[in-house]
């Protein structure tokens, strides 16, 4: 992929840095700016890079409407009016500078997923570092573009797009500004069964899009994000709550605080495995060259008696000849007298 990285607050975001780790906030707060601020202190505990918020209120996102298309079939939040939804999950908009000023006070990123364009306002007054479209909000160009005019890094999810929506969606974000484009391989099921996250996605919308690539994993447990990251995933998005037992909107597939700091250290242990193309040794190998198998002289021999496999075999360890000359070294005859447990060299050989 051409595009290297993008850069958050100084961090850089791409294949040669550790993945960015995202904590997002959502509505796990439960209407308790106490517990948004535990929130912040939790994912900073564990380890994550950055906090993310949600920055809407039910009417910039919908409308306060009964109609069965404002409401919810299927899934987590089935049979729930979206503007009685909004209400409960959104983040007073109050909050928002004392959360920020609370994630930087505490030396983690802070940003937020805007919705409409009084809240990309709202953020550039609180000199968001970046600004997230979320999956619903991928097909809305102006609001895409008035984020990406502001220079910052966009990050986007895919979820529910077709291939002509994402292209549209990235040539905005690029068309408007320089920021650099992270996309997020997403699928929009809350929460989603790992069968269907299909990751070999990730690295071709990297490549097809030259775009830094990363995940917005709504799957429970760590797993498919761990393996996200062995595909090239550069940064790794998660719901976040203090505990799933305390109920909320997202709080069903949000991690808790112990599986974050997992997902934090087992990510960056699966980008360092990932390493390069290397078939050279390693330091942590110098100790097993010698326990190879090799050519070994396994019962006495006297000098000029033949090579049989009764006298010369390849067993461990690995200081005789290799053992692909034992066809060879069978046709020949020993030069000297050797004894059971010398390792075979050419100067034994008649």
């Amino acid at each position: 992929m051409s595009q290297r990285h993008v850069v958050i607050n100084g961090r850089r975001i791409g294949p040669e840095e550790p993945p960015y780790i995202v904590a997002e906030l959502s509505g796990n707060h439960n209407g308790d700016i106490g517990r948004a601020f535990a929130l912040i202190d939790a994912a900073k505990a564990a380890g994550a890079d950055a906090v993310k918020l949600q920055t809407y209120t039910a009417d910039t996102i919908t409308i306060d409407h009964d109609g069965p298309e404002f409401q919810l079939q299927g899934g987590l939040w089935h049979g729930r009016r979206l503007y009685e939804l909004y209400e409960e999950a959104h983040t007073p908009w109050d909050w928002h500078p004392r959360l920020f000023e609370h994630a930087r006070s505490m030396g983690i990123d802070i940003f937020s997923s805007p919705f409409d364009p009084t809240a990309v306002e709202f953020l550039q007054e609180l000199d968001a570092p970046a600004f997230k479209i979320a999956s619903f909000e991928l097909v809305d160009i102006p609001l895409i573009d008035q984020c990406a005019r502001t220079g910052k890094p966009i990050i986007m999810s895919t979820g529910l797009a077709s291939p002509t929506e994402i292209t549209e969606a990235v040539s905005a974000a690029k068309a408007a500004g320089d920021g650099g484009v992270i996309l997020l391989h997403c699928t929009s099921g809350y929460p989603t069964p790992p069968e269907e996250m299909n990751l070999r996605t990730l690295p071709h919308l990297a490549q097809a899009h030259d775009v830094v690539p990363g995940l917005s994993d709504h799957t429970l447990g760590v797993t498919v994000s761990i393996a996200a990251v062995a595909l090239g995933a550069c940064f790794i998005e998660k719901h976040f709550t203090l505990s799933r037992a305390d109920g909320g909107v997202d709080s069903d597939f949000s991690l808790e605080p112990h599986e974050l700091e997992r997902l934090v250290k087992e990510s960056r242990e699966a980008w360092l495995a990932m390493g390069s193309v290397r078939y050279e040794d390693v330091p942590s190998e110098a100790a097993s060259r010698d326990c190879r198998r090799s050519l070994y002289v396994v019962a006495d021999v006297a000098a000029g008696e033949a090579f049989t496999p009764a006298n010369v075999r390849s067993i461990r360890p690995g200081h005789g000849l290799p053992p692909k000359h034992l066809p060879e070294i069978l046709t020949k005859t020993a030069s000297r007298k050797l004894s059971r447990g010398q390792a075979l060299d050419w100067s034994m050989v008649g």
